[in-house]
């Protein structure tokens, strides 16, 4: 059968609504980039809402199944009975099961290699990859009676959330080294005059660090700063969490390892960093150097740490809807930040370095854990596990 014949409303598309017409407040609108690799609604942290009337169509309920179709094609969130109120955005159509349907096993079916090899072999690219309604809908699926799919569901459920407990602990370790960091960095800066009255020095930004002009490198590699603090060629990283330039010229300028990137218009969301890569990147960067003697490191992740509190868009202007623009360095290098002696700058520094590497192995090891979760979500929707007698040690197994 067809994913169609599972559902009772089959391919709905999402609300069509601009960034200028969201709120503070409201109906959260559940975006692709909401959608993590796993299947699961990101956190709030970046999340936007709509505050207008809804009709039965972009409404969604516990139970809903919501595919991605324009962009990053193949992803899937189930919403759960518990998620706040929400609607969806227009590059996602949402498919609402039969009662006769196990909603869970209609999600796994979804994340299993044969659902997302089919959408890959039907997308059509251009300049990115779609995937409409129609085609979501005419997948074919081989759905067993409800009560399999329920003890398939629940299998998977228990052997899943074991595999990503165990990727999140693994973060949870990072994050915890990475808050250390920034911790110090914090107290330095509630320590000055940007927060006391009576506070250690403050200096414009222009007398410590160097904003470069350096010329274009032979290489085909393009240096990009993410919202996560990360920055690297795009190569290694994934497409989502940065702003494309407008411009479609060749890139504009060189950056070596070490050089401080800042991204004049995604900065205010966290793209600011040390580069852990050379290449070339767009024009719409300030790269820079420390000239106090300092350690490029701390001066990424302090500047981050001002731009995500919203300080440094005081030395900005609008840029575009929710935006803040750091382009003009005349304006934005005369921001004060706390002067710090060097030896504690490179013992900072030195610490966010040092915390690399073990991201670098954290990642690939997670990356053999998902690619171990498809493994096994595919053989259980396809039957080749016997989900009866591995239930059952799953539950002995977590038991323990």
């Amino acid at each position: 059968m067809r994913l169609k014949d599972l559902c009772v409303d089959a391919g709905q598309y999402g609300l069509n609504i601009s960034a200028q017409d969201y709120a503070l407040d409201g109906y959260r609108l559940i975006r692709t980039s909401d959608i993590d690799e796993t299947g699961r609604l990101r956190s709030r942290d970046n999340a936007v809402f709509v505050d207008v009337p809804l009709d039965a169509r972009h409404r969604v309920r516990g139970g809903d199944l919501l595919l991605s179709r324009s962009g990053t094609v193949g992803r899937a969130l189930l919403l759960g009975a518990t998620d706040e109120p929400c609607t969806y955005a227009g590059y996602l159509v949402r498919f609402r099961p039969l009662r006769t349907t196990e909603p869970r096993f209609l999600s796994y079916v979804a994340a299993s290699s044969g659902f997302q090899a089919a959408v890959m072999a039907d997308a059509v690219t251009s300049t990115i990859q779609n995937f409409n309604a129609e085609r979501y809908a005419n997948i074919h699926i081989s759905a067993p009676p409800f009560d399999e799919q329920r003890r398939i569901a629940d299998f998977l459920d228990a052997e899943t959330g074991r595999v990503d407990r165990l990727m999140s602990s693994q973060l949870q370790v990072l994050n915890l080294l990475e808050e250390r960091a920034n911790a110090q960095i914090l107290q330095i800066i509630g320590q000055s005059l940007l927060v006391r009255l009576e506070g250690t020095p403050i200096i414009p930004m222009r007398r410590v660090v160097q904003k470069l002009y350096r010329p274009t490198m032979p290489t085909e590699e393009v240096i990009t700063a993410f919202r996560d603090g990360q920055v690297t060629s795009r190569f290694v990283r994934r497409s989502e969490g940065y702003t494309l330039s407008a411009s479609t010229d060749i890139q504009g300028q060189g950056v070596e390892v070490g050089d401080i990137v800042i991204h004049g218009l995604d900065g205010f969301a966290g793209a600011i960093g040390d580069s852990e890569a050379s290449g070339n990147c767009s024009p719409v960067y300030h790269i820079c150097i420390p000239i106090d003697g300092g350690n490029s490191t701390f001066y990424g992740r302090l500047l981050r740490l001002l731009s995500l509190s919203d300080y440094l868009a005081l030395y900005g202007g609008s840029a575009r809807e929710r935006a803040v623009d750091f382009r003009n360095w005349k304006i934005f290098g005369r921001a004060p930040i706390p002067q710090v002696e060097p030896a504690a700058q490179h013992e900072i520094g030195n610490s966010i370095t040092r915390i690399r590497p073990l991201r670098e192995e954290v990642k690939r090891f997670n990356e053999r854990l998902t690619e171990r979760r498809q493994a096994l979500i595919t053989a259980a929707v396809t039957g080749q596990i016997d989900v009866t007698t591995a239930g059952g040690l799953a539950s002995a197994g977590g038991a323990a």
